[in-house]
């Protein structure tokens, strides 16, 4: 009889670490707040904003050619109307066209490990160093061939600091003069920061660093690799690479859309392989960069 019952309690045993592995790999993904979202998103309308869901890829892994080292972040810069991403394993600025070809390098030196890059006005760009926190203000004209750290405004804030899962992603909102810093994951957040870079630079920085644990715990994705802020609506795009995701958050910080990056979702034939760069022009157009050379563009469609 005890063999007899020794069975039931087992497998019950079995049965509960089951549940409580499934239960731990859920809160892991997010996925109990992501299948919440996606049954209000499908009963209640569509929220005005981007509505990342009318997005359709018309150019898909289009490898980038002449460029074999990993590509990190994307940025769109209005007044040349090009993009611009870094490369980590050779330091370099690369100068892109909206088709994916690179019009120029330029070499980084002193840099350490460039993550992201991010337009911030006219021949203005800030490049992140991750793993030292540092934010670097860098001036391109048409006759520039290398960038010296140096010779450059910083700003190192050091904060978590936590080796290469530091710095990811910036965005910049030109008129409320914030700059937001996502820091990748453990603990996964963005910072908006204030004061940098100088509006004046004959005077003396006054910085201030802010953070919203309320929109951060929201974040339905495992890490930051990328943000985007929208400067019509006020929204800003988040990148997840291990989420396959871009999620669209509100002035007040609250999901509203998502454009998933996995085969058969948005008009992808195939799952984009970690994304690390996203940039949206003046007409909406979405543009995404892979590891460690592919090149996307999303598009919206007419509803």
């Amino acid at each position: 009889m005890r063999r007899f019952f020794r069975l039931p309690v087992l497998l019950s045993v079995v049965g509960l670490c089951l549940l409580l592995g499934l239960g731990a790999a859920a809160q892991e993904f997010r996925l109990f707040e992501r299948g919440w979202f996606n049954v209000k998103t499908w009963w209640q309308p569509a929220p005005e904003g981007i509505a990342l869901q009318r997005y359709r890829a018309t150019v898909q892994a289009q490898p980038i050619e002449g460029l074999e080292d990993d590509v990190s972040a994307l940025t769109y810069d209005p007044e040349r109307k090009t993009l611009f991403t870094v490369t980590n394993a050779r330091s370099e600025l690369i100068e892109l066209s909206l088709d994916g070809r690179i019009l120029r390098r330029v070499a980084l030196v002193g840099f350490g490990d460039p993550e992201a890059v991010e337009y911030v006005g006219p021949d203005r760009f800030v490049i992140t160093d991750e793993r030292q926190q540092r934010l670097i203000l860098v001036h391109l004209d048409a006759h520039t061939t290398t960038l010296d750290a140096a010779n450059a405004e910083q700003l190192t804030l050091g904060i978590g600091l936590n080796g290469n899962k530091g710095f990811e992603g910036l965005a910049y909102d030109s008129l409320g003069k914030r700059l937001f810093v996502a820091k990748e994951r453990d603990p996964m957040v963005i910072y908006e920061v204030r004061g940098f870079p100088s509006q004046n630079p004959e005077q003396p920085y006054a910085v201030h660093v802010v953070q919203d644990r309320e929109r951060d715990s929201r974040l339905f994705v495992r890490d930051l690799s990328s943000l985007q802020f929208d400067e019509r609506s006020g929204h800003l795009l988040a990148l997840s690479d291990e989420s396959r995701l871009v999620l669209e958050l509100s002035v007040e910080g609250k999901p509203l859309s998502t454009l998933s990056l996995r085969k058969g979702y948005n008009g992808l034939k195939r799952t984009v392989p970690q994304a690390e760069g996203l940039a949206m022009d003046a007409a909406g157009t979405i543009y995404l960069v892979s590891e460690p050379n592919l090149f996307y563009v999303f598009e919206p469609q007419a509803d």
